[in-house]
């Protein structure tokens, strides 16, 4: 799986349909449970986890080899799934409605969490989390490998009351975020075909960001659109902790604040074919910093309409 990974990276990918294809979520006749919890390795298919508010991990796996699939996972104040195996697939689920604290005083429940080890989430939808829909690894205790393509990661204005929150408030931190070792080699972390929307709501955290991305990793994003975000791309160099590095090729931005905030002296940005709408206020921003040593930018674009980019993906 590392081979495959790093052959990813440097392969060059052909544009192919922006976010979610297809069934998400649970087909006819899905079985009802509060909790699951996967020891063993297999298919888990079909599954619809309604948790009435409970906390932890509601579907955890500490199995390897395990395939999720078609799975719908709401209403609940802890994580939808903890990972905690490795050869680990989750397909087909619907993640949303996981709300602990309040708007005012938020506490994260995450999507999707738990620790780096050869993990493709695909085709998923994630969203209304007061969290992150994604974060690899808030213990900091593990390196590898994390693959996410063709989901949709958003949030937006609840529509009705819910745990601690009202109607109409926006809860969320981030659609990634990461957090690793900080020796060792690089968590390595590829997005593509996504669609990640809606971060921008203020109160939640002081700067809201799409990809918080920062750490001991190696990241490539491919073929995504941004939509409606504080910032599209938080990207984080060294401070005491190692920084990122990151590579964006062939990504658009839309309706968003800043399209590229790059902290920290980030070094090894490598940007190619990256195209803003032209209601992106700004483009990149640099606080207090500049780009650091390796950066490159090629190929700038504007943008095309936006259901054009997600219908034939970004060339």
């Amino acid at each position: 799986m590392k081979t495959l990974f790093l052959f990813l990276i440097s392969m060059p990918l052909l544009a192919a349909p922006i976010g979610p294809q297809g069934i998400v979520g649970t087909k006819a006749n899905p079985k009802r449970v509060d909790r699951l919890q996967i020891t063993k390795g297999g298919v888990y298919e079909n599954y619809l986890v309604d948790s009435n508010w409970a906390g932890g991990n509601r579907v955890k796996i500490t199995a390897d080899n395990v395939t999720l699939r078609n799975c719908e996972i709401r209403n609940a104040s802890g994580n939808g799934i903890g990972i905690f195996g490795k050869n680990v697939l989750i397909e087909n689920c619907k993640i949303h409605h996981l709300l602990a604290g309040t708007f005012k005083q938020q506490t994260d429940a995450h999507g999707i969490t738990g620790r780096w080890g050869k993990i493709l989430i695909r085709n998923c939808d994630i969203g209304l989390i007061s969290g992150d829909c994604i974060q690899f690894d808030p213990d900091r205790k593990s390196t590898g490998q994390v693959m996410i393509e063709n989901c949709r990661l958003w949030t937006g204005p609840l529509p009705a009351d819910a745990a601690g929150f009202k109607k109409g408030e926006r809860p969320g931190e981030n659609a990634v975020d990461t957090k690793t070792m900080s020796k060792g080699e690089r968590a390595q972390l590829i997005i593509r075909n996504c669609i990640l929307a809606g971060w921008k709501q203020p109160g939640q955290i002081s700067l809201m960001a799409a990809l918080n991305l920062k750490e001991n990793i190696n990241a490539t994003v491919v073929n995504c659109v941004f939509l409606d975000n504080e910032v599209a791309f938080r990207l984080r160099g060294p401070t005491s902790r190692k920084g990122a590095w990151v590579r964006i090729e062939r990504c658009a931005i839309y309706r968003s604040e800043v399209g590229v905030r790059a902290e920290d002296t980030i070094a090894n940005l490598k940007i190619n074919r990256l195209g803003f709408g032209k209601t992106v206020k700004r483009q990149y921003h640099t606080p207090g910093c500049d780009f650091g040593p390796g950066y490159e930018n090629t190929n700038q674009f504007v943008a095309p309409a936006i259901e054009e980019a997600l219908r034939k993906g970004l060339r």
